[in-house]
């Protein structure tokens, strides 16, 4: 193996074997699609606050996030939802703290919780089209409307609960 070639193309099936795979591949995605979605849970240690939004088309104060886009992994997505929401930028790896069955979206979404303590935000996040509000509140003083399923994530992550399999 030469040192400019791509490790992964010596384990890559071509001719049938290849067709073959990428034919259950392709079933297997319209027998049983998933999605997949990830939130941040943007944490400021300094002032012990955590980053909350509000969407315009849902209730409740909820940590930002968002669906994974086809070819993207879900730390890009995270980074892309977390500008998009709160015009904040990571300076250092999120933490994947949790993956959660979300039975109350679809019989099929799952999400990846990621813990944020390095970041940085470039400017106040302003309301548009899709949140309403956002900001940083203390951790012993949310507000009213926090919805349950971003309390038990904070709980599991701030005050050692079990994480549960659900969102």
């Amino acid at each position: 193996m030469t040192g400019g070639s791509d490790p992964d193309q010596a384990l890559r099936q071509t001719g049938w074997p290849g067709l073959r795979g990428r034919l259950f591949h392709l079933y297997f995605m319209l027998r049983r699609p998933m999605t997949l979605g990830v939130r941040g849970l943007v944490h400021d240690a300094a002032s012990n606050s955590i980053f909350l939004i509000r969407h315009t088309y849902v209730p409740g104060w909820q940590l930002p996030g968002g669906g994974v886009e086809v070819g993207e992994t879900m730390a890009l997505s995270l980074e892309r939802e977390l500008a998009e929401e709160g015009n904040i930028v990571l300076t250092a790896p999120p933490v994947l703290k949790s993956m959660h069955f979300n039975r109350r979206a679809s019989r099929r979404d799952h999400v990846g919780l990621y813990l944020i303590e390095h970041f940085r935000q470039t400017a106040p996040k302003l309301a548009d089209h899709e949140i309403a509000e956002a900001g940083f509140f203390p951790l012993d003083r949310l507000p009213e409307g926090t919805t349950p399923a971003t309390l038990r994530r904070i709980a599991e992550v701030f005050e050692g609960q079990e994480a549960s399999a659900y969102w």
